[in-house]
């Protein structure tokens, strides 16, 4: 018996399999800090999994606090912590704005850029925002050039590779018919 790809429950399992590949996928990296932050690699799965299964699976706020509490990595104070309110706006600005640009845009393609643009900006300023709040609890000061840094140089080869392979995985998953959200890849230029 097939599964339905509208159903709650496939939206669930894809959302299963891209925590798994959010567990793994840091390891690719050797848990070396500084290529985990110019990669970020959690980031990946969380950009697919908003663009595939919708704004509120949630993908994005599980996946960092979870990989901290298994393997330490990143830090739950002052990385983890932050970085799940990224990845959490993340994921629902990808949702939300994904499906809503391809109803008004002739090419898939350019409505996903689009919605992961906006979500890894408006991601990084709920990040930074985060982190100074954290940074202020534990009695530390979190400067606007160390946001800027953290969330936006030393991450910018990241994002590259984000706007190049999110996209790829996810018209492949489209054109597959694996998407739970159903949407249907049109003309990838």
């Amino acid at each position: 018996m097939a599964m339905n790809r509208k159903s709650g429950l496939y939206s669930l399992l894809v959302t299963a399999i891209l925590l798994a590949v959010g567990i793994v996928l840091p390891f690719l990296t050797g848990n070396v800090q500084v290529l985990g932050q110019a990669i970020s690699p959690l980031h990946i799965p969380v950009l697919i999994c908003g663009l595939t299964c919708g704004w509120c699976m949630g993908l994005g706020i599980v996946l960092p606090l979870l990989r901290s509490v298994l393997f330490g990595m990143p830090p739950l104070m002052p990385v983890a912590i932050p970085m799940a309110f990224e990845m959490a706006a993340y994921g629902a600005l990808c949702g939300l704005l994904y499906p809503m640009l391809c109803k008004k845009m002739s090419k898939t393609c350019w409505a996903m850029l689009i919605a992961m643009v906006i979500a890894m900006l408006a991601g990084r300023l709920v990040g930074g925002a985060a982190k100074a709040v954290v940074m202020g609890i534990q009695g530390n000061t979190y400067t606007f050039p160390a946001f800027v840094t953290a969330y936006f140089v030393n991450t910018a080869v990241g994002a590259v590779i984000h706007l190049i392979v999110v996209p790829l995985v996810v018209t492949a998953l489209e054109k597959a018919r694996l998407s739970p959200l159903g949407l249907k890849a049109k003309t990838a230029v």
